[in-house]
């Protein structure tokens, strides 16, 4: 895979190169850039199949970057020091990504799912998705890339009624009553919905916009659009009555 690496910390370069060479064969490193101008320019000489993307560089986030290479198709791995809105919008966009200090097995990991997608030329145009979020400041209209059985899909938050862990798997429930089963456990989502969407059992978490009714009782239980009764836990039970109250 052509690959550019770009992050303005020589050091932090020359140890992902290391790693790369020693770890990952598959990997070709054609050019490597120390800003978000110098990326911009080498990502348009050089064309890539894979960039190494730190996300905050001088002259140019890792995220103007990919905006002003848009029309280049190539595969990502975000680099960051863990930045938590940043984190949020990656993995709402299934975009890959590695925390600094490097791990080299998720740097493996990370290379190989890349490898994977361009093998199979069905990878679904995360770049796209990560800016189409960015820019849209109505989370209800932000775009989730669900990892299915199949590969991926895209879903509005706003489209989604409830979700129901499923052992390793999280089944999520769709406005226009179809089901999704998602090759991720439920505690992943808690965190990366919107405000709308709450947590009211180990088992369930559901977006309030579709609530009908809140039946009284130990925990109780919802009515959701489309006729399913959510149980309640008892431990969620004020959060939910609070956050119901407040509208």
């Amino acid at each position: 895979m052509r690959t550019i690496l770009a992050d303005d910390e020589k050091t932090a370069r020359d140890i992902l190169r290391d790693y790369l060479v020693r770890y990952c064969p598959g990997v070709d490193i054609v050019g490597e850039a120390a800003d978000g101008r110098e990326a911009i320019d080498m990502i348009r000489e050089l064309r890539p199949e894979v960039v190494f993307l730190d996300i905050e560089m001088p002259y140019g986030t890792g995220f103007d970057v990919m905006e002003a290479t848009a029309d280049i198709g190539y595969e990502a791995i975000f680099l960051t020091a863990y930045a938590e809105y940043a984190i949020k919008a990656l993995n709402m966009s299934a975009s890959y990504y590695l925390l600094k200090p490097l791990d080299i097995e998720e740097m493996i990991q990370a290379v190989e799912r890349v490898q994977e997608s361009l093998d199979n030329r069905k990878q679904i145009n995360r770049n796209k998705v990560l800016l189409d979020n960015f820019l849209e400041k109505q989370p209800r209209r932000q775009t989730l890339v669900l990892p299915t059985m199949e590969g991926f899909e895209l879903v509005k938050t706003g489209h989604i009624v409830r979700l129901q862990g499923n052992g390793n798997f999280t089944d999520i429930y769709l406005q226009d009553g179809r089901k999704k089963m998602v090759c991720r456990v439920l505690g992943f989502f808690e965190n990366l919905l919107p405000a709308e969407f709450i947590r009211v059992h180990r088992s369930h978490i559901v977006n309030t916009d579709f609530i009908t009714a809140y039946h009284k009782g130990s925990g109780g239980y919802l009515s959701m659009t489309g006729g399913a009764d959510v149980e309640v836990s008892s431990a969620y039970k004020d959060e939910l009555i609070r956050k119901l109250h407040e509208g």
